[in-house]
């Protein structure tokens, strides 16, 4: 089946590429990846690695992006920006039609478990926050560096084919995975017999580590329409074990105030938070929190009578290497 890009004149003079990778299309496309069985030489290690860092909390997550079909578009709102935290706060702020009409599209029954999330309710946006902000954590960003290097890379060969023949030339560029015959941009891999006329919204291309073999795009959207598409990959990557990061934290710490770290890492905490997250005594919690703060590791925030320890940029950097000040 074959998805069908008509443009117009205002249409090729709105061509864009994205600056970077797409924080939330990475997210959600390596959601998709990690329920199917494709580029085995390319992501199994990943697939492996990542699997054992996931919990159950991000049951919300993988109903939103099943492995088939259609996911949920509010997840990718279009120039999220490049933040996690950010990008989150830009997923949850969508509006409870928009809630409502997505969760609709999900294919089968009805879910008695996103019936909360389709309503708008407060406590099943925090939750499909803190899934994002989790999932990105474990999955995404120990990764990042590979990933925004090689989409960098892809960016700038479409820098390269735009200087030598204009926005068309970027557009023939695409080959194998669309081709180009003006007006139309075809998609042979498509899911769906489809067509979409851009009516001069314009197209941003958004090159992507994580989706594979298939270009995919929006369903439905009235902003500039966005075509993610796959890149070139080093079947060698990752070469380094985000475990032996971990192990070498514990070394560095000890291992219950890397515990604590951890514990801070995916949403702020209360001692009492961080002595169920890490499985040790409240005093232990709180002895280890202290000495956290006085590395600079951590700060504390007062919302009203509690007391939130928060992981400051030092301790970021601490967890999750350079990566952390892009990723977040």
């Amino acid at each position: 089946m074959t998805l069908r890009i008509h443009f117009s004149g205002d249409d090729l003079a709105r061509v864009r590429v994205a600056p970077g990778p797409d924080i939330l299309w990475e997210v959600l496309l390596s959601v998709h990846l990690l329920g199917r069985r494709e580029g085995v030489a390319v992501f199994d290690g990943w697939r492996r690695r990542a699997r054992r860092a996931l919990s159950p909390e991000l049951r919300t997550l993988f109903a939103l992006a099943p492995p088939w079909g259609y996911s949920a578009d509010f997840l990718t709102p279009p120039e999220a920006p490049d933040d996690i935290d950010a990008a989150v706060e830009a997923v949850l702020a969508t509006p409870r039609a928009r809630l409502r009409h997505d969760i609709d599209q999900l294919a089968g029954p009805p879910r008695a478990d996103l019936a909360d999330l389709r309503r708008g309710r407060p406590a099943a946006l925090r939750q499909l926050g803190a899934s994002l902000k989790g999932y990105h954590r474990r999955a995404v960003a120990p990764y990042w560096d590979a990933i925004d290097a090689e989409v960098r890379a892809e960016r700038a060969r479409l820098a390269r084919e735009f200087l030598k023949g204009g926005t068309e030339a970027v557009l023939t560029a695409l080959r194998p995975f669309a081709i180009w015959q003006p007006p139309v941009l075809r998609l042979p891999r498509h899911p769906a017999e489809r067509d979409v006329h851009l009516g001069g919204r314009g197209l941003i291309l958004t090159p992507s580590f994580f989706c594979w073999r298939a270009p995919t795009t929006l369903k439905e959207h009235d902003d500039p329409q966005v075509l993610v598409y796959p890149i070139e990959h080093d079947p060698a990557w990752p070469a380094d074990d985000p475990a032996e990061a971990a192990r070498s934290l514990g070394r560095l710490l000890g291992s219950t105030r890397a515990s604590v770290l951890e514990a801070v890492a995916e949403t702020p905490a209360t001692t009492t938070d961080i002595a169920r997250r890490a499985d040790i005594s409240l005093a232990s919690a709180s002895e280890h929190a202290r000495a956290l703060k006085d590395a600079g590791l951590l700060t504390a925030s007062r919302q009203g009578n509690r007391v939130y320890h928060v992981l400051t940029k030092l301790g970021a950097r601490l967890l999750h290497g350079p990566a952390a000040d892009r990723a977040g």
